[in-house]
């Protein structure tokens, strides 16, 4: 029998592992190899994207059809999780021919099998109806190196609505191409945003009836997906091609190019609605809520809050239907309607009050663009009613509730609106809320009674913060419900802070300032040691929320500037005496103010925290700043209070 020398018994232990390394090499293909690799923390990797854009003359019209190819690699176990897939259309992206495979690699080439399922679904919930339907399938048998490649075309009904494409996602691209085939009878626009030079390869190819546009991108990291990054139209490369103008047998026919002609189409949609008379229960609703008002701004208010509190909004969109208002009559019948509807009966009720008002299109935060840079229905997602008086624009938006008269709804905040003056408009800009009106202003009264921290407050909320409000407690319908919410949202000093009773006022009210009384004790807050005590009163550190994180790597956004002001007064203890209270400091910076207070009379300490948040968006470099000033403001809210025993 042969003996197994120990350097024999080690070639044999290599040759398995050998072995053993390249059977596990040969589970996968070359591909995932090499893109596993290179992309590590990738979950997939689209291998290819092409879309085929071909805009041609058709009789008197245009004809868009697109042609789209995206085939990915999945690079881990959560290929399971992208089995599932589906296609959107509507009456306005009519869906063509589809074909979607999955590929299972086995033995050194992939096994293809196709979808044979396709189940077409309205997309309805309860805030939402159009006309838009889904087609769902399912990818057989995805799983860690498997593929798949998913080929469909759609036709574009109307011309207006060519869409953007974009150059970048979520997962790295390895090849990203994009084609538009255009006659030439047919003028093409294109505006581009964040396209850095040399990062996409560009090509015009002159033929005998069509010009050939080619857009070539490769090997294109993925971009990071963080909480609270903008849309991703702000940061995405991307091209928006518009078709300026035709020629037709008889004429050059405008479609897009300037704002005028965006806006002269949108207006050829409204013109006639609402020619026919109003129903008699709504001028007489009118009438008696407008009864006992002496100005027309009181009227207006009167209106629009009416409109807030009844009119239910529910996004109902069918074809031009999403650009269409209904009728105000039907809209008051139902009670119910979308942004245009609602702008819809808002405009009848001030017009049955002797009342000029005005349709308004507007985009909100999430698109970033101006009318003048895109001129086409992308640019705007939403309508409301815009009013004037004294000078002064109201923007007037029932999709929302407790908005108060004044201000816009958050998310149209420094957006330019489309303001509709028969077959004239105007652009304006809709301001920004300063933060002191989003305030919240807590006045506190401490004592400390057997070692524990008892108080109580008043909270005073206003702006969009009491909006916020108002809707978290519309579900908190008992009192053990609200003191729990108050619990985390007055949450003071540390963990075993605890509300007692509380009372509201103001709760819901459009125009006032909510305001929240409540008692609470905070046990193990103050420390006794020998003869003295120590407190820290920096009971609350909202601004520590603020701070992100120094690894991330996008923009943060946020709905709205905000103002924080805390005044806490500590009764001092009997028998003892202030050893010591921590000086007064300020910061400040361009995005960011703040002030630290302490100062005492005979009976109390009085501490005033305020802070003022002077942003909606920051940048990399902005949240760096702002950080640099949070931690010198941290620092500060490690300063105590000392007493002594007389």
């Amino acid at each position: 029998m042969e003996k197994y020398t120990k350097s024999k018994l080690f070639r044999i232990l290599l040759v398995v592992l050998l072995f053993s390394i390249s059977e596990i090499s040969a589970q996968f293909s070359s591909d995932f190899n090499k893109y596993s690799k290179l992309y590590p923390d990738a979950s997939r990797v689209r291998l290819q994207q092409e879309t085929i854009i071909t805009i041609e003359t058709d009789k008197d019209d245009i004809k868009i059809t697109q042609e789209f190819l995206e085939e990915d690699l999945f690079l881990n176990e959560s290929a399971t999780y992208n089995s599932k897939n589906r296609l959107s259309f509507s009456s306005f992206f009519e869906l063509g021919k589809i074909k979607a495979s999955s590929f299972f690699y086995n033995t050194d080439k992939y096994i293809e099998t196709e979808v044979k399922t396709f189940k077409e679904k309205d997309e309805l919930n309860d805030s939402f109806y159009d006309d838009t339907k889904t087609l769902n399938f399912i990818y057989p048998n995805l799983q860690k190196g498997s593929k798949s490649r998913l080929e469909y075309s759609q036709i574009i009904k109307n011309p207006r609505f060519l869409s953007p494409f974009y150059f970048g996602d979520y997962f790295p691209i390895v090849k990203n191409k994009v084609t538009i085939i255009v006659d030439k009878e047919i003028t093409l626009d294109f505006k581009q945003f964040h396209v850095k030079e040399n990062d996409i390869k560009f090509t015009k190819e002159e033929k005998r009836k069509t010009t050939v546009y080619t857009w070539l991108q490769e090997n294109k990291a993925e971009y990071e997906n963080e909480a609270g990054t903008p849309n991703h139209k702000t940061f995405l490369p991307h091209i928006v091609p518009i078709i300026t103008s035709y020629k037709s047998k008889k004429e050059t026919k405008k479609i897009l190019g300037d704002v005028s002609d965006l806006y002269n189409w949108y207006y050829s949609l409204v013109e006639n609605v609402n020619v026919e008379p109003a129903n008699a229960e709504l001028v007489q609703l009118v009438n008696e809520i407008t009864a006992d008002k002496k100005t027309e701004l009181e009227k207006v208010k009167a209106i629009y809050y009416w409109a807030q509190q009844n009119i239910k909004y529910i996004a109902f969109e069918y074809a031009l239907g999403g650009f269409i208002p209904r009728e105000s009559n039907e809209v008051f019948r139902k009670k119910y309607g979308d942004c245009k509807d609602n702008s819809s009966i808002l405009y009848r009720m001030l017009e049955i009050a002797g009342i000029k008002g005005n349709l308004t299109w507007i985009g909100t935060r999430s698109i970033p663009y101006t009318y003048k840079e895109v001129p086409t229905p992308i640019v705007d997602n939403h309508m409301i009613l815009s009013y004037e008086n004294n000078g002064k624009t109201y923007y007037l938006d029932a999709t929302g509730r407790y908005i108060k008269f004044g201000i816009p709804t958050s998310f149209i905040q420094g957006k330019e609106a489309l303001v509709s003056y028969g077959k004239d408009f105007k652009i304006k800009k809709v301001p920004v809320i300063e933060a002191k009106e989003n305030a919240i202003i807590d006045t506190t009264f401490l004592k400390i009674e057997n070692d524990v921290v008892v108080g109580n407050s008043k909270t005073s909320i206003a702006g969009y913060t009491k909006i916020d409000f108002f809707n978290a407690i519309e579900n908190a319908d008992t009192d053990t419900k609200l003191k729990q919410f108050y619990n985390s949202n007055f949450f003071k000093g540390n963990n075993k802070f605890l509300v007692k009773t509380f009372s509201e006022t103001n709760k819901y009210d459009y125009d006032k300032d909510f305001i929240v009384d409540y008692t609470f004790e905070i046990n193990d807050y103050s420390k006794k040691l020998g003869d003295e005590i120590y407190i820290n009163l920096n009971l609350n550190k909202d601004i520590s929320r603020f701070k992100t994180d120094k690894k991330r790597k996008t923009a943060i956004e946020y709905e709205y500037k905000k103002y924080f002001n805390y005044i806490t007064k500590l009764a001092i203890p009997a028998g003892y005496k202030v050893d010591y209270i921590p000086e007064t400091v300020a910061f400040s910076n361009e995005f960011l103010t703040g002030t630290i207070q302490y100062s005492q009379t005979d009976k109390e300490i009085v501490y005033s925290q305020t802070i003022t948040l002077n942003f909606l968006t920051l940048s990399l470099e902005e949240q760096k700043e702002v950080n640099k000033l949070i931690d010198k403001i941290e620092k500060n809210y490690k300063e105590i209070v000392v007493f002594k025993k007389l």
